[in-house]
Parts: C-alpha cells; structure tokens; sequence
C-alpha cells in the first residue's frame, strides 16, 4: 500500500499508509493528515487515488502546494515525490518501506500517532462542547490566565494588565491594554496595540492578523487558546 512520511525540520513526524482513495491534508482536525502550522489551510490539498495513479490537488489554499519544489495546482504523484505544506514535507512512496533496524520501532511509531490521533479527537470534542456551552467563539484559558474559558461576546475584547480590561495579563512589562480581540461578524483578529513584541500568535509576535480555530494567543505570560464558534 502506498505511504506518506510526514516531516517537520527531517524530522519523520507521522507515517501514514494510505487505505482509501482520497486522503485530506490541512491544519483542523477533520483531515486525514493534519499539519499544525499556521501556514497551512484549513482544507490545504487533496491526494486522490484513481485508475491513473495518485493526483495531488491543491485546494486553492492560500499559501499554495508544493510538488517537487514547484508550486502546483493539480499534478500527478511519482514514488519518492516531495510535497512541501507549510514547513512539512510529505515524501510519497508507492508502496510502504520496510524500516531498518528493529522491527519495534516502527510499530512504537506507529502507536505514538494512534494516541496522538486519539487526543486530538478528545480536544475536539471537548472544543465542541464548549462551544456548545459557550453559545459561540470561546477563550481557553492554558497558563496564567485566571479563567478556564471566556466568551468573545464583544465587538471588542480588551486584553492588558489594567483592571478595567476584559481578560487580566499576567507580565511586569506589558502595557495597560496590550491587545484586542476584535470581532466582525463570524472572523475575529488579534490585534497589538501595546508593547512590541508582547503579544504573540502561535509563538510568533503579530501585530495584526486573523484568528484560526486552535491558535494559541501568548500576551506576556499569559496563554490562551482560540477556538472558534461555528464546529
């Protein structure tokens, strides 16, 4: 059966071996291989598998698909084939190789992706009840945040070390209001309006950009975990 190996940095991530006729590739959780990285679509590209061989197709993503170092829209998939997503590669074999050396590595690997295929579905779940509590999009409060969960019910969420802001930071050097969550609508940005540099989205310092569901929003040492309303 044919196999995509998943890699971030040459680091084999995943070993996927592939028993239907199309596998999904993108960043949220309902895709047969999920890439977490802030480059990659929701639904970034399709391998589909019909009598002429594999295709990959590029689900107008917004960062585009690569096949070999070339960007590409729909191209057909030879053994040993790179495809770059974001900071992966997904090297395609034709047929699943046999690993070297011990045998019990590869089935360590391979139960390490079942438990982590497991957890994310158990986060997904837990996502959706929230959401079902919540009534809409949800602020999951991960490390020194003094909620569990908070409600972007507002047009404008405040976030800052003032006590008037509507989500208390903690962090000596953050300003006053740091940051903003604004809502238009179904999409919601993350907005700096404080100190550079201390409001960071997926790890990296962002002064104006849009919220994915799943995005980890760190103002000072504070963390808190996006998740969006409509799952």
């Amino acid at each position: 059966m044919p196999e995509i190996v998943v890699k971030f940095e040459d680091k084999i991530v995943e070993r996927v071996v592939v028993e239907k006729r199309r596998v999904s590739i993108g960043r949220t959780n309902e895709n047969d291989i999920v890439l977490e990285n802030r480059g990659v679509s929701r639904k970034h590209a399709t391998i589909e598998f019909n009598d002429d061989g594999p295709v990959l197709i590029d689900n107008e993503s917004l960062n585009g698909t690569f096949l070999n170092n070339r960007k590409v829209s729909e191209e057909s998939l030879r053994n040993h084939d790179v495809i770059t997503i974001g900071k992966y590669n997904l090297i395609f074999n034709d047929r699943t190789e046999e690993q070297s050396g011990d045998e019990d590595v590869y089935d360590g690997t391979m139960i390490l992706n079942t438990k982590r295929q497991q957890e994310r579905l158990q986060s997904d779940s837990r996502d959706r009840e929230t959401v079902r509590r919540s009534g809409g999009a949800v602020l999951v409060g991960e490390a020194n945040s003094d909620f569990k969960e908070f409600a972007i019910e507002r047009e404008v969420t405040t976030i800052g070390k003032a006590k008037f802001v509507h989500i208390r930071a903690k962090g000596m050097f953050i300003s006053g209001i740091q940051a903003k969550i604004v809502r238009e609508g179904a999409v919601f940005s993350l907005v700096n309006i404080g100190r550079r540099g201390k409001t960071k989205l997926n790890g990296e310092p962002t002064t104006n950009a849009l919220l994915r569901n799943g995005d980890i929003i760190q103002v000072g040492k504070s963390t808190f975990r996006f998740v969006e309303g409509s799952r």
